[in-house]
């Protein structure tokens, strides 16, 4: 697709102490047909840059400037400053609210327009609940900052689509969490951004049943037939290109992944582990539901590789790229 406008990205770097700050130097190094714009400690960047031998040429973002595709080598920084200094390896709580600050100065320049979409880098969530901040995720915590709307976790490669309908809840839980109408929204927000932020005109969804087998006729659950088909049926009913509930172990194979724009999962690891497998590090976790851009990594802090130069910046390009690209087919539609 042809640029019409240059995007501008807000970059969250994430933990400080983790790999995410290593990633945006790495990033920074290419040339991209998108402006980019750090979100963080000018000086921890500057410190981590140091460590890793790389030659970044740091500069002040001006919201005010003309949009320029970023230049390699080069990187805009909208300084937000650290509580404590941050080094490689350690995870510091004393830094949390730090992390907060600047997922929160991300997501207000994306609502009022400064910003095009944000991409973050992986955080701790254990780290900031240890700081005493009640925190479930980035997700849930967009949601917040955004009005309180619903958010949809799906996570991309460039042959696979996998939405969920819960997300980071324990095993237990995920059965009454599927309601009528929790799966009616999730599925109306999955249909409508495929065709918002995909340019797909009638998305195919494949949903996955909650049971074996999806069930086997109600023998191994009745989630089938008390909660999932009845919303599917409806949802046809009104246009929608749903398949019925299928079994997740024979869902994921070709026969029919080859007609599928997006598949349905109805709990974290019954979906992931498949995506993950065909394509860790070269994926992106896309956030639907929100009135803004959102992409991130697919993957977590790897603290053990923070300072190391071995982390791979796969995933975190493809994050850029995929958020450059949905911010092009809105401008398309506006």
């Amino acid at each position: 697709m042809p640029h019409s406008i240059i995007s501008r990205l807000a970059i969250t770097p994430g933990e400080p102490g983790g790999i995410g700050p290593d990633l945006v130097l790495q990033l920074a190094l290419q040339a991209h047909d998108f402006q980019m714009v750090a979100i963080a400690d000018q000086q921890m960047l500057q410190q981590r840059a140091a460590i890793l031998g790389i030659d970044v040429q740091f500069s002040e973002y001006d919201s005010a400037a003309p949009r320029t595709k970023h230049k390699a080598g080069q990187l805009e920084i909208l300084h937000i400053p650290l509580a404590s200094n941050a080094e490689c390896g350690v995870l510091n709580p004393a830094n949390a609210l730090y992390i907060l600050e600047t997922i929160q100065q991300a997501t207000e320049g994306c609502l009022h327009g400064e910003f095009d979409a944000l991409v973050t880098g992986p955080i701790h969530k254990g780290i900031i609940n240890q700081a005493g901040i009640p925190f479930t995720g980035h997700t849930e915590y967009l949601a917040q900052q955004c009005g309180g709307c619903t958010p949809v976790m799906m996570l991309a490669t460039e042959k696979m689509r996998v939405a969920l309908v819960t997300t980071h809840l324990p095993l237990a839980d995920v059965s009454k969490a599927i309601t009528k109408d929790a799966l009616e929204k999730v599925i109306r927000i999955l249909d409508h951004d495929l065709k918002q932020r995909f340019g797909l005109t009638n998305p195919a969804i494949y949903i996955c049943g909650l049971n074996p087998h999806a069930g086997e006729n109600g023998y191994m659950g009745r989630e089938e037939i008390d909660t999932i088909q009845p919303v599917i049926l409806q949802l046809q009913q009104q246009g929608l290109n749903l398949s019925d509930a299928l079994p997740a172990d024979t869902l994921f194979t070709e026969r029919h992944l080859k007609h599928a724009d997006a598949i349905l999962a109805m709990y974290h690891d019954q979906g992931l582990p498949v995506l993950k497998h065909s394509g860790f590090g070269k994926a992106v976790n896309i956030t639907l539901g929100l009135p803004i851009i959102r992409t991130s990594v697919d993957h977590g802090t790897a603290v053990e590789l923070s300072g190391t130069g071995k982390a791979d910046p796969g995933s975190f390009i493809y994050a850029c790229q995929e958020a450059d690209r949905m911010a092009q087919q809105k401008i398309k539609l506006s």
